[in-house]
């Protein structure tokens, strides 16, 4: 029996390539280095969007509410073992207005989905590894868009780590990990993926053992 493990996340999950702005190769992106590191009796589903939110509509970019597929998306995947969580970042983008706490409080809903799902073994609910996103360095091609989000991303860390025990689920900080591309701030290049996939790796091998 494999083990499933579901990446739900943004265009760091997909796959974005700051450097020549298309999508990095299977050898590359983050949950397949994930799946590549745990190997055999591992199955890891890439779920990631460009522009996802947590839990907000975007009225410019249509369709990228987290919450309105997570639970389309745990009932097409299931059962899954661990679901992890990778968003944030889009939140903070000047349109929406919010602050750190308010994004960690849109991913604090997120996890709350899964932990009442029945996506899990025996209609169980998943296991739940809530990342904080890598906080967002000098800004250079978004500037304009995500006007003022660097402070608050740098705050990411402890708002993501306080929803994290407030729910009881299992957690990693980005920022201990990788690094943002200095080419956009945002995304991240080849290197910290092959990073990120192997922290993510480790913590996913604790909590299934």
């Amino acid at each position: 029996m494999n083990r499933r493990i579901l990446c739900y996340g943004d265009s760091n999950t997909w796959g974005y390539d700051p450097v020549t702005m298309d999508r990095f190769d299977e050898t590359t992106r983050w949950p397949r280095v994930l799946g590549h590191v745990l190997g055999r009796g591992y199955e890891v589903i890439e779920e990631g969007l460009g522009g996802r939110t947590t839990v907000w509509d975007d009225p410019i970019e249509g369709y990228r509410n987290g919450r309105d597929y997570l639970i389309p998306c745990l009932e097409s995947h299931r059962p899954l073992d661990v679901v992890v969580i990778l968003l944030g970042t889009n939140d903070l983008k000047k349109r929406f207005g919010l602050s750190a706490y308010d994004v960690a409080q849109g991913a604090a809903v997120l996890v709350r989905v899964v932990q009442a799902s029945q996506a899990g073994r025996g209609g169980r609910a998943p296991l739940v590894l809530l990342l904080a996103p890598p906080p967002i360095t000098i800004l250079m091609a978004y500037a304009e868009m995500f006007a003022g989000a660097e402070s608050e991303s740098r705050k990411f860390s402890a708002q993501f780590g306080r929803v994290a025990q407030e729910l009881g689920c299992a957690y990693l900080d980005t920022a201990e990990v990788v690094v943002s591309s200095p080419l956009d701030g945002i995304h991240l290049e080849g290197e910290e993926h092959r990073k990120l996939g192997q922290a993510v790796a480790e913590k996913v091998r604790e909590l299934v053992g």
